[in-house]
């Protein structure tokens, strides 16, 4: 269960970083790389996210010294967010293909137009794949129970949500006043009660 719980540690840690820079690197500059295309811009940002990714893999020993061992309680408690984050993207997948999830509507709008996603979950949340992606972080940290998983789900939180903030910048931008009405009726993060008349 060790060799597990690490390994499971080591890949979120990993991943979890350039997941998340990517995004800061893609939404404010848009316009840009629409112009680079989708073949340069994954090729230009592809090196960076691979350095860093190696960078995190070579300081693993010092990133996972503090393990809090096997914890039954908390590996419970991880599936079952796991499970929520995993509901959840069984109904974002239903709406939000892989093409657009991996951003190809940002960086070849031409291409990959796309268009606003206001129906199914995304009636009830406009972004739910970030609390999807939280969710899945947490489980992971509860289940390997290191120090470091559990700081990079913390500084995550702020991190998604500034995304949040340039991702919903970029989508006044192609969206305009079609996104506007979709903001005043669709809250972020948190659904709202279903009133019944």
């Amino acid at each position: 269960m060790n060799s597990v719980r690490y390994f499971i540690a080591l890949i979120t840690l990993i991943s979890l970083a350039p997941g998340i820079l990517l995004w800061f690197v893609i939404h404010p500059f848009a316009r840009f790389w629409r112009k680079l295309g989708p073949v340069w811009t994954y090729a230009v940002l592809s090196l960076p996210m691979a350095l860093l990714m190696v960078g995190v893999f070579l300081a693993r020993k010092r990133l996972l010294a503090v393990d809090f061992g096997t914890s039954p309680p908390l590996i419970a408690l991880s599936v079952l967010t796991i499970a929520v984050g995993s509901w959840m993207a069984v109904k974002r997948r239903k709406l939000l293909t892989h093409g657009i999830l991996v951003g190809l509507p940002e960086v070849s709008q031409r291409r990959y137009p796309g268009k606003l996603l206001t129906e199914g979950i995304y009636a009830r949340i406009r972004h739910p794949r970030y609390i999807e992606a939280l969710l899945w972080t947490l489980g992971y940290a509860l289940f390997a129970n290191y120090l470091a998983v559990y700081i990079g789900f913390l500084l995550a939180i702020p991190a998604l949500y500034l995304v949040v903030v340039l991702e919903e910048r970029e989508l006044r931008d192609r969206f305009g006043a079609e996104y506007e009405e979709y903001c005043r009726r669709v809250p972020r993060f948190i659904p709202r009660a279903v009133s019944r008349s």
